[in-house]
């Protein structure tokens, strides 16, 4: 049986997709609707013309669904790849980066963060690791499901594919024999429901020994940067800074320096500067105003000398009476 409904809205194909009963309270069918259309990002990317935008996604949409379901709309291996969006925001906030920053102390951050440009990048990056991986407790959801109307950005295999998915949704329509695509259920993703909900409830709770490790880990990584974040202050205290002055502070060059004394003597310097630049900037503007006044003065000066010397020649010439 066709499908019924608009074909289009806008620039979105529309694309039904029937949803199997997963409840015995509600044992019916549910249709979702999927809109469709070709990406066309603000900021053009080589993948944007094999690359389709997709809207309305699915709350436990995975990419095992979306290659399933492209696999019966078009044939296999036309599908590559899915980026949902919520996932992505998902994945930023909580990147291992993020996380590795809680364990450093507030007050060094920006002292390892200098430093960090003279180590060798494989060793920070294998520090970063080996300290993650004791630091992380284990999730405690084993799928994580999309918000109400999430988006998805689908690469496929190249730009004839893009044709073909749309040209298979528009048939969905046109077709009397077309039969409603299933939203599938692939073999490979956990399921939800009740074993879902128990396996969440049972990792809220991690073994003692498992929290104890987490903290150990992230004590010992605080601790390691705090102390690698007092041996670059001990060391910068003692070598010039970009103007190639060395702050003194009470007590001599290599005592302790106060953080407060440091910032203020710090702050007078940008302002001695900030007040530098602006005498000279009002400086410059004082010569501006200065040779445009002589320029205006000698301008009006040559047109005084020329209006005296045309009352002159209209004296000397006198009145003209043209002979009749």
């Amino acid at each position: 049986m066709p499908s019924t409904g608009p074909l289009k809205i806008g620039d979105f194909s529309v694309l039904p997709i029937s949803i199997p009963p997963v409840v015995t309270s509600y044992p019916k069918p549910i249709t979702h609707h999927l809109y469709v259309r070709r990406n066309t990002p603000k900021v053009p990317t080589p993948n944007a013309s094999r690359s389709l935008f997709v809207t309305n996604c699915p709350i436990d949409s995975t990419e095992a669904h979306f290659r399933t379901l492209f696999a019966s709309l078009v044939g296999a291996g036309r599908f590559e790849s899915i980026t949902f969006e919520s996932r992505k925001d998902y994945a930023h906030k909580s990147s291992p980066q993020q996380l590795l920053e809680a364990a450093v102390p507030a007050s060094a951050s920006r002292l390892l963060q200098a430093h960090s440009k003279k180590r060798k990048h494989s060793e920070s990056e294998d520090d970063s690791a080996a300290g993650l991986e004791a630091i992380l407790l284990p999730q405690t959801f084993t799928r994580h499901l999309l918000p109400s109307g999430s988006s998805a950005v689908i690469l496929l295999a190249d730009a004839s594919s893009v044709e073909q998915v749309l040209k298979a949704i528009a048939r969905q329509y046109s077709s009397k024999k077309s039969i409603p695509l299933i939203w599938p259920s692939p073999p490979q993703v956990k399921p939800l429901g009740a074993p879902w909900l128990k396996s969440h409830n049972r990792l809220r709770y991690p073994p003692a020994h498992v929290l104890q490790q987490s903290v150990d880990a992230f004590s010992s990584l605080f601790s390691q940067r705090e102390r690698e974040a007092a041996e670059i202050a001990k060391r910068l205290r003692s070598q010039p800074d970009e103007d190639g002055f060395v702050t003194v502070t009470r007590g001599g060059r290599n005592a302790p320096a106060s953080k407060n004394e440091a910032e203020e003597a710090k702050r007078k310097m940008l302002e001695r500067e900030s007040k530098k630049k602006e005498e000279l900037a009002n400086f410059y503007r004082f010569q501006l105003r200065e040779k445009k006044k002589a320029e205006q003065g000698e301008l009006l000066k040559r047109f005084d000398e020329d209006r005296k010397k045309l009352e002159a020649m209209r004296v000397k010439r006198g009145k003209f009476v043209p002979e009749t």
